[in-house]
């Protein structure tokens, strides 16, 4: 449609442009592609560190959150020693600084698939070849479970650790890890965000804490295949939001709408050229505040999942206490 409809797509992108009034992408340069990416900066020189989606875990550094990135290879390149199905292209790495150890967790699985499971990768300095593979934290799934156990996001609640997990099926679900954050802790999964209509496609979930909330964000939508098939208006990746006292449920969206009952408002959509933003996350950076970052594809470069890019945004807020780009 893109191809054979300039002039119309044109007036459209302007058109949502004047509607949404979102915040363009800031700027990129280097190694910029991204899939489901998660961000860090470390703490001892202010260095930036990207990790995507992709064989191994390809990750990039930079000294400024715009680039220029650079690839500095991968976190597992011979894959996890999870026995799944796309062991050899974990997905979905979440970053964090745990004690004195960088944390990232990955998810183990193939599209569509609902035999899935989250690993765990360390180390101390996140430099080139000093990932340590973990294996397995003790949440898995299989077909006919209420969850699919991908998309690994953890929840640090003083000392106490949660993980976030889920897509599709019954959506997000949240458990709580042991001491070391190395381990389930041996509480069953709970439900924090569903939505029964349609397929339910959420996933991606990331939570963070600001000014007395926590804020659950999540990915809604067909995440891939653009370039082959264009969803319906609006039926593309966005990102949602909900938020609530605790860390571990009750969250409701703008509207007071429970998380878990279909609720949930628009942080983050299709505007200008920026198609189908997702796969986000959220981090401290040490000049610029709390900053968004996700992937998406530009309209003017191309709809392929090879072609995505790395977006961010310093995120504002509302007199309301609810973020905004």
């Amino acid at each position: 449609m893109f191809k054979y409809f300039p002039a119309f797509l044109a007036f459209v992108l302007v058109i949502e442009t004047f509607v949404y009034s979102y915040s363009d992408p800031g700027l990129c340069t280097g190694a910029c592609w991204a899939h489901d990416p998660t961000v860090i900066q470390r703490a001892s020189d202010g260095k930036y560190f990207k990790f995507n989606t992709g064989t191994g875990i390809e990750f990039a550094t930079s000294n400024s959150l715009a680039g220029t990135w650079t690839l500095q290879g991968f976190v597992l390149p011979n894959g996890s020693s999870i026995d799944n199905a796309g062991s050899q292209d974990p997905w979905a790495p979440d970053v964090h600084l745990v004690g004195d150890e960088y944390f990232l967790y990955y998810a183990v699985s193939t599209f569509g698939s609902q035999v899935s499971a989250i690993g765990l990768a360390t180390s101390s300095t996140m430099a080139p070849g000093t990932w340590i593979d973990k294996g397995g934290v003790g949440i898995a799934s299989k077909k006919g479970q209420a969850y699919n156990a991908i998309d690994p996001n953890l929840v640090a609640v003083g000392t106490d650790y949660y993980l976030n997990f889920g897509s599709f099926w019954g959506d997000i679900y949240q458990t709580k890890l042991n001491s070391a954050a190395t381990k389930a802790g041996g509480s069953a999964a709970y439900n924090i965000e569903y939505d029964s209509a349609g397929t339910r496609p959420c996933e991606g979930s990331y939570v963070f804490f600001y000014n007395d909330y926590y804020y659950l964000l999540w990915s809604h939508g067909i995440c891939c295949g653009y370039d082959k098939t264009l969803p319906a208006a609006g039926a593309e990746y966005r990102i949602m939001m909900c938020r609530s006292k605790a860390a571990t449920g009750e969250f409701v969206d703008k509207s007071g709408m429970a998380c878990t009952s279909g609720g949930g408002s628009i942080l983050l959509e299709s505007h200008g050229t920026t198609y189908g933003p997702g796969g986000q996350g959220v981090f401290t950076d040490s000049s610029k505040g709390l900053v968004l970052y996700y992937h998406y594809a530009n309209q003017t470069v191309g709809l392929g999942d090879g072609e995505y890019l790395f977006g961010w945004n310093v995120l504002k807020w509302t007199t309301d206490g609810w973020p905004e780009v």
